[in-house]
């Protein structure tokens, strides 16, 4: 549970650290990864909180 959580963190700081990589410099490709990131950082969030909530009802 806290790797899961300590995961989360550093995968939004590297989406935020990416994002700002984009203001600074203006290339897309630094826009592209953060979406990428944040995109897979949600999926896996939900995906966490899902098994969470079948184990809580079974």
């Amino acid at each position: 549970m806290l790797l899961f959580r300590w995961l989360v963190l550093f995968l939004l700081l590297a989406s935020a650290i990416s994002f700002a990589f984009f203001i600074g410099t203006g290339q897309a490709r630094y826009r592209q990864w953060g979406l990428l990131i944040l995109k897979w950082t949600v999926l896996a969030g939900l995906a966490f909180f899902g098994v969470l909530i079948l184990e809580r009802l079974a």
